[in-house]
């Protein structure tokens, strides 16, 4: 689940949306911006708290990473790195616990797809603010140290349980950050467990859409395009 996201704005857009964050130098994307299907393996903006930059009084900063976690400590990435993050596992798990004590970032998108999991799993799902703004996913970031001397910054989406509406095609959701919650998310608390929680049903909108954007190379604003599902036939 929520594999794939979408961020309608251009850079300049992030970064307003997210001013408390400091611009600095950090890389536009170009023209990866707009991106309406984008999938894991491929590099966003984040917003982080860099601790070990910024040790005399740090703030948070926006910064670009790649999707799929990584731990600091592994000699060789995994083939499929994990792209998600289970509340449940943040703890237990070796992959996520250190990053999700020191290392959590805020995910700027525009919204998530989502696949029906139920009689028709291919049936995609596109999930929005209702009024159209830029939101945070909860996220976890770390930093791996490339043998050849190159440092690459990689994250997850931590999930929870689906809010009223979601549950209706799926089970899990990512976790939503109300933007109150922001500076707690990211600040040196080691376990805000109470904020990875279903983000209120009655501030989202979702919408059926059409099966193509399951290929990423169909990658065009007219993928969020409502879609019938009483009609005899739903577009390819």
């Amino acid at each position: 689940m929520c594999r794939r996201i979408y961020i309608d704005q251009s850079f300049e857009a992030i970064a307003k949306n997210f001013s408390f964050a400091e611009r600095g130098n950090v890389d536009d994307l170009g023209d990866r911006l707009p991106r309406y299907n984008g999938s894991p393996a491929e590099v966003y903006h984040v917003v982080i708290q860099d601790l070990e930059r910024q040790q005399v009084r740090p703030k948070p900063a926006l910064a670009i990473a790649r999707w799929g976690l990584v731990p600091s400590w592994m000699s060789q990435p995994r083939r499929q790195p994990p792209v998600l993050a289970r509340r449940e596992e943040t703890t237990s798990n070796e992959l996520f616990h250190d990053a999700y004590r020191s290392r959590r970032c805020l995910i700027p998108v525009s919204g998530f797809f989502e696949w029906a999991d139920g009689p028709d799993k291919r049936q995609p799902y596109a999930i929005a603010m209702k009024d159209r703004s830029m939101f945070a996913l909860a996220g976890i970031w770390e930093v791996w140290h490339h043998p050849a001397g190159i440092d690459i910054r990689t994250f997850a989406v931590v999930t929870c349980p689906s809010n009223q509406m979601i549950s209706a095609i799926h089970n899990r959701m990512p976790v939503v950050l109300r933007r109150e919650d922001y500076e707690r998310w990211l600040s040196p608390v080691r376990d805000p467990r109470d904020l990875m929680k279903p983000f209120a049903a009655v501030k989202l909108t979702m919408c059926p859409i059409a099966r193509r954007v399951t290929t990423v190379r169909n990658a065009g604003p007219d993928i969020l395009s409502r879609v019938d599902l009483n009609a005899a036939q739903v577009a390819q």
